[in-house]
């Protein structure tokens, strides 16, 4: 039995020396670049579950595609696009967001994405009366007996009363804060809030604070607080809902938004299915097709706070909410279901990076550079800081300081690894750090040891952020990835897309030899009546023959508080959202259709025939068509440009690991 488990685990050793030996093995070159087959085969499975053409998932077409990709990205590094200031600029700003996800602490972070998921299951209600100080500010003593004794009358007389008293009394006209006993003072409602609402110290002290009690004074970086929790209610969840929507900017200006919505919600009331007027009638096309459905979002998620409140207000599923308006237009909704909180294993990775945007991040990069800092050599010079605090003079306070000529800027002031600091770099430091003590009662030595400790924490997590890319292959390939994509943009940019715009005449030349790839389909210009009540339609029928107008129709049918007809006018083809799927295309009447569970009739003043598009009807569709041409006639260059060498027998071992 021994020797069976041997034997199967050297089988699996030597499979996966063969399996690595063959990653190391070339694939393919363009001229003298070498492409290995790991590289081809991590972004193979990395894209089989995107692609939807099947042809893509081919070995051999999708080597065909990457060869080309690689031609480009070789071309764009040839014309020096790498070099643009632009692209350079781009590719800094997505290192440095990226280096951030590299970057963490993991212990801190799980504990603060298990708290923050703890918070996220309540809404907090607080109010509070805030002294503002200067975060850098140290000697608070004056300011924290001022915040305590403000806290020790809020219990003697009550919150409300202090609260009160503060915004009645001690209004100054200059300033939208209070004056009391010469501090700036605010006193405010909050209402609800949850998670990453607020500065960290605050949202701690608002939750771990019981209802109804005022808390003790806490410090943020905008003063000393002190919070009354007037309530504490369960997170609502999600919310799914679809709606109907009549947008404010109509083409028909005949159409009036709020009396069509009105009409939509007597139907509604009449008994007809909400799904199915969503369908006929919903200007959010994006939604329409799926009878008004609506991705599931929570409070605080959508731009407009009105449909929010309206969709959390409906309480049972099929409830309908009355007409509203928002700045889109006029809505209808209906609650199709509520959900709560997601589970902790679907929020953890968003919350992660949210916390890593938050306040909270400066604790994570407080641990993160006390675990480097045992793991690097570091070597601080003694005495180093005391030089400083005698250099140090009143001129730091009014932002005019300079480092003394006479200083030894080369002098290493502390090193990390191979990488030495000097007196320079620190000296620098402080001269950008003036801004934050000007005008500020703060010793000379306070500032040296404070902005000492921020500098180091800073150049430890640089000189991790500076290595990431030679010591992390994930982050290396991920930002190769990002480079060349960046540089392919560019370069189809001004290889194709662009030269499809400004080639007036390569365009004009191009669709006259395809003009008969840009044919207008069969349209129709009329009105289609619709109605949920076929026999309503019939009366629409004759009154048509008798030679009514729209308008007299509708007044007729949909009298007396009823909604029987709905009209859509124009120039409609077969695509048309209105437009019966099996209509026909005649001048006069039609016959009476029923679709989306409703009936409708067709009034077609015009049949407009098949013909050919001009240029400026086919613009968009012949300028992408044109791009492909240029696109495809530019591959055939490079690939005459370089000489590309696949190593068949290579590419057979990858298939049959692939495949198998």
């Amino acid at each position: 039995m021994k020797n069976k488990f041997l034997i199967l685990a050297l089988s699996f050793l030597t499979f996966a020396m063969s399996a690595q030996k063959l990653y190391d093995e070339t694939l393919f070159t363009i001229d003298d670049e070498v492409v290995k087959v790991s590289e081809f085969v991590r972004v193979y499975n990395k894209n089989l579950d995107l692609v939807q053409d099947e042809s893509q998932k081919d070995v051999d077409a999708y080597l065909d595609l990457y060869v080309n990709y690689k031609l480009k990205v070789k071309e764009a590094y040839k014309l020096g696009l790498d070099e643009n200031p632009q692209y350079k600029r781009e590719l800094r700003n997505y290192k440095k967001e990226l280096t951030k996800r590299f970057l963490s602490e993991n212990k801190v972070t799980d504990a603060l994405v298990e708290e923050a998921y703890e918070r996220l299951k309540y809404d907090v209600k607080a109010s509070h009366i805030l002294i503002l100080i200067d975060e850098i500010v140290q000697d608070t003593t004056q300011v924290y007996n001022t915040i305590l004794e403000l806290r020790n009358r809020c219990v003697e007389e009550g919150f409300e009363t202090v609260f009160d008293d503060l915004n009645a009394n001690y209004k100054t006209e200059n300033s939208q804060s209070l004056k009391y006993k010469g501090y700036d003072v605010y006193a405010e409602h909050l209402g609800y809030f949850s998670a990453f609402k607020m500065v960290y110290p605050f949202e701690s002290t608002a939750f771990n604070t019981p209802v109804g009690e005022i808390s003790m004074p806490v410090r943020t970086r905008f003063g000393y607080h002190i919070l009354k929790v007037e309530d504490k209610r369960p997170n609502e969840g999600t919310v799914t809902v679809a709606h109907l929507m009549v947008s404010s900017d109509q083409k028909d200006s005949s159409l009036d938004p709020k009396k069509r919505i009105d009409d939509l919600y007597k139907k509604i009331k009449q008994g007809e299915k909400f799904d199915a007027l969503a369908k006929q009638f919903s200007d959010d096309k994006s939604s329409a097709s799926k009878g008004g459905m609506l991705n599931p979002f929570r409070r605080g998620q959508l731009n407009s706070v009105k449909f929010e409140e309206q969709a959390f207000a409906l309480k049972s599923e099929g409830d309908i909410s009355k007409p509203f308006q928002t700045n889109y237009g006029w809505h209808i909704v209906k609650l199709i279901k509520k959900e709560p909180l997601l589970p902790f294993e679907v929020m953890k990775p968003q919350l992660e990076q949210r916390i890593k945007r938050d306040s909270r991040s400066s604790l994570v990069n407080t641990a993160l550079a006390k675990k480097l800092k045992k793991s690097y050599k570091i070597n601080e010079s003694e005495n180093a800081l005391n030089d400083f605090k005698n250099i140090l003079n009143d001129n730091f306070y009014t932002r005019s300081w300079t480092f003394p000529k006479n200083l030894n800027q080369n002098k290493v002031l502390v090193s990390i690894e191979d990488r030495n600091l000097t007196y320079k770099d620190f000296a620098e430091h402080l001269m950008k750090s003036q801004n934050k003590y000007f005008n500020k009662k703060v010793s000379k030595a306070s500032v040296v040891e404070n902005e000492y400790e921020k500098f180091l924490q800073n150049q430890i997590i640089k000189y991790r952020e500076d290595h990431l890319e030679s010591q992390n292959p994930e982050f290396k390939q991920i930002l190769k990835e990002y480079r060349e994509g960046l540089l392919l943009f560019d370069l189809m940019e001004q290889k194709v897309w662009n030269k499809a715009t400004s080639d007036t005449l390569g365009l004009q030349n191009f669709f006259k030899e395809n003009q008969q790839n840009y044919i207008w389909n069969k349209r129709i210009q009329g009105v289609v009546f619709s109605c949920s009540n076929k026999s309503d339609l019939k009366k629409v029928a004759k009154m048509l023959k008798l030679g009514k107008k729209t308008e007299e129709i509708e007044q007729e049918l949909n009298a007396n508080g009823e909604h029987k007809v709905f009209t859509t006018k124009g120039i409609m083809d077969k695509t048309h959202q209105v437009l019966p799927q099996n209509f026909k295309f005649k001048k006069g009447i039609s016959d009476i259709y029923k679709q989306n569970e409703a009936y409708h009739l067709v009034w077609v003043n015009e049949v407009l025939p098949e013909g050919y598009k001009n240029l400026e009807e086919a613009r968009g569709k012949a300028i992408s068509d044109y791009q492909t041409f240029i696109e495809k006639k530019w591959m055939n260059e490079l690939h005459q440009k370089y000489k590309v060498t696949i190593n068949n027998k290579v590419l057979e071992k990858v298939k049959s690991q692939i495949l198998n």
